[in-house]
């Protein structure tokens, strides 16, 4: 069996790796491709859902999950000398901290990006009947799901408006401004930070100050930013973000971050009454009870691996992927390229449309032949006011070789 990477051996290579990627050397592609042991057989192109482990993460993961298993329950209890609970946490949460530029007081671990939004979304307090909460075709399905819900339990009024295939940033913050200045009760607008349907990046600060002029509180949705993007919430002036740390920053699966700013964690209340911990813990606000802690535990490992590689390397690498396929697809009559790319292009979220296509059914049917028939996994999404498309996202273990299949496959299946 391969012996795992060790944090130094990690280093060593990203620093290669991370000067090489500003160069744009093809060796140092096949250096990064190399630090995940996954399928190669397929070419996944699935990144959005969630991140594959690197080796090294991977190992660390490995090592908590045996740790936490051998002590057990003595090491839950705080009954073990040579290793805190408590510590270990707290190392945890300033990582995911770090991510955001925050205050570790500031930010509750939890299992996901969209357990932490559930959280934000349905114990928002500051919301009477008769108000009105804002979602918009871009946004996740199941937290415009729990946006509805406050219409069901609390009265809320919701109001859906559409973007489509807006890239602009200017449109993109005109509909903005404009549901909510026809919208005289609006309370509570719901904001994707980076859309899982097209990779659609808005701009996210002036958004957030438009509504706040308004009175209008603003949920941000970083799932898919955090750890793709720089995030910084005080840049932002966001006062209330849900993220996930198994998407981009490739920790184990289960992780993830609810963030609120001190100032402003009265307006969430802890979630479900729960009164394990003092109303003043921003940890209150998640669901508490036994989780994996091993994974938790792997999220430094995790940031570690990120910085390692370098932040804006790592981006400039997703964005070549991204802009690799569009480019050698642009050209083709069958379809159209949804969402941003070129100069607007933020990572490495991608769609295209065919022309033609057949609503949802048919998207999902051409993702059942790319992958039964080339070996390669897109994924059909629906939701956009525009209609459905093929989602394509490479990740740092992807190849240019990847991609062609990609173009490959989209050639031969357009042409048929």
């Amino acid at each position: 069996m391969e012996a795992p990477f060790g944090r130094r051996q990690v280093l060593g290579l990203s620093a290669a790796i991370s000067l090489a990627a500003t160069a744009r050397a093809g060796h140092a592609r096949a250096q990064l491709s190399d630090l995940w042991d996954v399928d190669r057989d397929t070419v996944n192109l699935d990144a959005a859902y969630y991140g594959a482990m690197p080796k090294a993460v991977q190992a660390a993961y490995f090592a908590n999950l045996s740790w936490v298993n051998q002590n057990n329950s003595a090491f839950l209890r705080r009954a073990t000398k040579d290793r805190s609970l408590d510590d270990s946490l707290t190392r945890s949460r300033a990582a995911a901290a770090t991510l955001i530029n925050a205050s570790p007081e500031e930010v509750a671990l939890c299992n996901g990006g969209t357990e932490a939004l559930y959280a934000l979304i349905t114990n928002y307090r500051d919301l009477k009947p008769g108000d009105t909460v804002i979602i918009a075709d871009v946004d996740y399905d199941e937290m415009q799901y729990a946006m509805a819900f406050l219409q069901e339990s609390r009265g809320a009024r919701l109001v859906r408006f559409d973007l489509g295939d807006m890239t602009d940033p200017q449109e993109i913050l005109a509909a903005y401004q404009a549901v909510l200045d026809r919208t005289p009760r609006a309370k509570l607008l719901l904001l994707t930070h980076l859309s899982n349907r097209n990779g659609l990046v808005p701009p996210v600060k002036a958004i957030i100050t438009a509504a706040r002029a308004r009175g209008v509180d603003v949920i941000l949705d970083s799932a898919q930013a955090v750890a793709q993007l720089p995030v910084d919430v005080e840049d932002l002036g966001a006062d209330f973000v849900g993220f996930s740390l198994h998407k981009w920053l490739a920790a184990p699966l289960g992780t993830g971050g609810i963030y609120i700013r001190k100032d402003r964690q009265a307006s969430i209340a802890p979630y479900m009454g729960n009164g394990l911990l003092p109303a003043a813990d921003v940890r209150s606000r998640i669901l508490t009870g036994t989780i994996n802690y091993a994974a938790h535990l792997t999220i430094p490992d995790a940031l570690a691996f990120h910085e390692s590689i370098g932040a804006q390397a790592k981006l400039a690498r997703l964005r070549e992927l991204h802009e690799y396929w569009i480019d050698r697809v642009r050209d083709m009559p069958a379809l159209s390229i949804v969402g941003p790319s070129g100069e607007q292009a933020y990572g490495a979220i991608g769609a295209f449309r065919p022309r033609g296509l057949d609503g949802i059914d048919g998207a999902r049917r051409l993702q059942a032949r790319m992958l039964e028939r080339h070996g390669v996994l897109v994924v059909a999404k629906a939701g956009l006011a525009s209609g459905p498309v093929l989602r394509v996202t490479p990740a740092l273990f992807n190849t240019t070789a990847d991609l062609d299949r990609l173009v490959s496959a989209v050639r031969a299946e357009l042409a048929a």
